[in-house]
């Protein structure tokens, strides 16, 4: 029999502020790789001097497939440029670069989120899988404590989502502050690479509160369920 589900309704504002932020971080990516930085660096020279001036000449940078999936490795301590990035000269590719290496010093160092994160990231996959097909299992059987466990595996997904945003916009900072301290980017160009990397931070920001609406709508349901 239909079912109709009223706390849907909350999730239109994320799924909204969802595809804004895919749109934002592509339109700048767009517009700011077609400008070449005026140094006419790659990404990949640009990504080896940070490393090396920050100690890291143990990390490796290799070439992915795929658009906009950049990312640092911290158990092979590898950095990964895409095909979008990788070899370019414009801005864009820079700011992506230097943002990875920033989670490569991030690990260096330890930075707390990043070690948090890390250590959580088997647990959350865990409860990534199986919180909604217990909340639904034991909300079609009106069955309160896999309706909780549910939710309480859900809840961990959030912390994932709000130790990642630290994590993501304190690389950023570092990256903007070794790309303008360095040399490797002009006044102008760092504009141009803070847009990218802020559009890119919106995605997270954007999971973030998916993931908040999403808690709110199961606990809802929850409290439906037990009236």
């Amino acid at each position: 029999m239909f079912y109709y589900d009223p706390t849907m309704i909350l999730l239109i504002p994320a799924l909204l502020f969802s595809f804004w932020a895919q749109f934002k971080v592509k339109s700048a990516f767009a517009e700011y790789s077609g400008v070449a930085s005026s140094r006419k660096i790659t990404s990949d020279d640009a990504a080896r001097a940070i490393l090396d001036a920050n100690g890291l000449q143990n990390v490796r940078i290799e070439h992915i497939a795929g658009e906009l999936t950049d990312h640092y490795d911290p158990q092979a301590k590898v950095l990964r440029l895409s095909q979008s990035v990788a070899g370019s000269t414009s801005i864009a590719a820079i700011g992506v670069a230097a943002h990875e290496c920033g989670h490569a010093v991030q690990d260096a160092v330890s930075y707390a989120p990043l070690k948090i994160r890390n250590s959580i990231v088997p647990v959350v996959n865990i409860c990534s899988t199986l919180s909604m097909p217990l909340f639904f299992i034991g909300f079609l059987f009106n069955y309160l404590a896999l309706i909780d466990l549910g939710i309480l595996f859900f809840c961990g997904v959030l912390v994932f989502h709000a130790v990642t945003l630290p994590v993501e916009f304190d690389a950023s900072g570092r990256a903007l502050k070794i790309l303008s301290g360095n040399g490797f980017l002009n006044r102008a160009e760092i504009s141009g690479a803070k847009k990218v990397l802020t559009a890119a931070a919106l995605t997270y920001v954007s999971a973030m509160v998916m993931s908040a609406l999403q808690l709110l709508r199961l606990i809802l349901l929850r409290n439906q369920r037990r009236d």
